[in-house]
């Protein structure tokens, strides 16, 4: 007799709608899959053909289809007719195909999906908040479609992935992204709310687009902006006070300045700081520990000087001084450079981020470079034999071969993170990185690459994925009831990444893990998170069975449950 046993089924769900409305509400539509007692109690009799399927006819049904649409755009655009259908099936069949379609519902093909939004729109989802209905926030969010919110994720839709100003657009930013805390950390579809600001766009494109849906306006400025978003995050807390809010693609000159108005007003963070930071993080324990160099004793060069190179900064000294650097000691060992050249303390136009990493001008001086103010890239390579290079600049082609050699000629095992999104920013592509380093090189990418066969061994590429960081810092905040998010909590989830590296058991594998293992590793970034709030005090105490047993609560299965009819009234 075999020793395994059926997980009993779950408790019936009482529903209190019946009919055509309840196939038409996504979060409980069943379609076919609803049985012959569900049909008769919930008058589905002759609404659907008599054929009761399984989830697993449904999903072979639908894989099917999905097949045959020609393009990645069509694809993404099938599966958000699904998502709008029947949200079980859709996570399913998601969750089955993990590695082929989250390239599809996320980056890169939601980047060109949102260059198309408002010509490929079809049905309304979350929240859109335009400026010119400021005064109506307040009723708006009192009436959110999802009432016991547990994570927001919110755009203005001013820097989407490496594309800029998408207006509108941006919307399929925030809904990708929370369907990334479901696939990935089993947080409940009906808790998250995706959310839009329009506070208009600065697209000529857009504007003169007569399709185009949002506010038609050259974006609101300054007292004006900060307002709008003050009202908002009143607006959130007043009304979903539970809610996680997450800020996605804002604008380098907005994105670092609202973290820190805010991160100790209401549990929020940026993803695209924070979250770039940790996973970036991860692969670099990971390599500092596969090379024998520590982090404290890496030359590590960032191309960019925006809020993701510097949230990566910030996360890398972070733990460097948690490892007992001084916080000048750990700022020294990185070298931004910007579109003007090396950030250093000789430049006047630095604004206060980039002057926290500004290497001191008596450092550079000694090169000679005849243009001290505006030394590029292969000069800093050159003159600091970095180790690691890391790209988030969204320009194709920077980490040339003149470069990558110059940092070989140095470096044993040079470890290079191309990671701009879409793959069309990618500022290098694995397979030139490889061959110019004669397969040396470490490579991680912000998004996927096809293995690369080099010296008759094929190599797969590890994708530097926020989706292994930000869905289980969401989990572990909900099972832990933290009130705020630390900076401690990042690099927990960073070093609780960085364990999972594939290459720590077999030096032929990447960096990251694949994403069919991504649920795991959700699991014990949540766990390592929680612990870091309940450290920082921002979270009360609790038993690790405890928090074992509150996280595995809050992962939802994309199952169906059986329905009965909710008693009247």
């Amino acid at each position: 007799m075999s020793s395994s046993t059926t997980p009993p089924e779950p408790p019936p769900l009482a529903v209190s709608i019946s009919g055509q409305l309840l196939l038409d509400t996504p979060l409980l539509n069943k379609g076919s899959a609803f049985s012959e007692t569900e049909r008769l109690e919930l008058d589905l009799l002759g609404l659907l053909p008599p054929h009761v399927a399984t989830l697993e006819e449904q999903l072979t049904r639908t894989y099917e289809s999905y097949l045959q649409k020609p393009t990645d755009l069509e694809k993404h655009i099938y599966l958000a007719a699904l998502h709008d259908r029947n949200e079980t099936l859709f996570y399913a069949l998601v969750q089955a195909h993990i590695s082929e379609m989250l390239p599809i519902i996320y980056t890169p093909t939601v980047g060109l999906a949102c260059q198309q939004y408002s010509h490929i729109y079809r049905r309304p989802r979350g929240l859109y908040l335009a400026y010119p209905h400021r005064q109506y926030l307040d009723r708006i969010l009192a009436s959110a479609p999802a009432h016991d919110v547990r994570v927001i994720v919110v755009t203005d839709g001013e820097r989407i992935l490496g594309l800029g100003d998408l207006g509108i657009g941006g919307m399929g930013i925030p809904i990708g992204k929370l369907a990334l805390y479901t696939l990935c950390a089993g947080i409940h579809p009906a808790t998250t709310l995706p959310i839009v600001l329009d506070v208009g766009t600065n697209n000529q494109e857009l504007l003169e687009d007569p399709l185009y849906l949002g506010w038609r306006h050259e974006r609101v400025r300054g007292a004006e902006y900060d307002a709008f978003i003050e009202r908002f995050v009143r607006a959130v807390q007043a009304h979903l006070p539970t809610a996680i809010l997450q800020w996605e693609d804002f604008a380098k000159h907005n994105a670092a300045r609202l973290l820190e108005h805010y991160r100790d007003q209401l549990c929020s963070f940026n993803d695209d700081i924070q979250g770039t930071g940790a996973v970036t993080l991860a692969g670099l324990l990971a390599a500092a520990d596969l090379t024998g160099v520590p982090l404290g004793e890496q030359r590590i060069v960032i191309l960019g000087a925006g809020s993701a190179a510097t949230g990566i900064a910030d996360q890398i000294v972070a733990a460097m001084v948690q490892a007992g650097s001084t916080l000048a000691a750990a700022r020294a060992t990185i070298w931004l450079v910007d579109s003007r050249g090396l950030v250093h303390s000789g430049r006047s136009d630095l604004e206060p981020a980039k002057q926290v990493y500004a290497q001191p001008q008596e450092r550079v001086t000694a090169w000679g470079y005849p243009e001290p103010a505006r030394i590029p890239l292969r000069e800093v390579v050159q003159q600091v034999h970095p180790t690691a290079l890391i790209g988030t600049a969204a320009q194709p082609g920077a980490f040339d071969q003149a470069t990558v050699r110059a940092m070989a000629a140095h470096t044993p095992r040079p470890v290079i993170f191309p990671l701009s999104n879409p793959t069309s920013k990618s500022e290098a592509r694995p397979a030139d990185l490889l061959a110019w380093t004669e397969g040396r090189a470490l490579v991680a990418t912000g998004s996927p690459f096809a293995p690369v066969t080099i010296n008759g061994q094929t190599v797969r590429i590890g994708q530097c994925n926020n989706a292994f960081i930000f869905p289980g810092v969401g989990l572990g905040i909900i099972a832990s009831g933290a009130q705020r998010v630390t900076d401690e909590m990042f690099v927990a989830a960073a070093r609780a990444l960085s364990s999972f590296a594939p290459m720590r058991r077999d030096p032929r594998l990447p960096l990251y893990p694949a994403l069919e293992d991504v649920r795991v590793v959700s699991r014990q970034v949540a766990t390592a998170v929680a612990q870091a709030a309940m450290s920082a005090g921002v979270a009360a105490p609790l038993a690790p069975e405890e928090l074992a047993r509150r996280i595995s609560a809050a992962m939802w299965q994309p199952v169906y449950r059986p329905y009965r009819r909710a008693p009247s009234r």
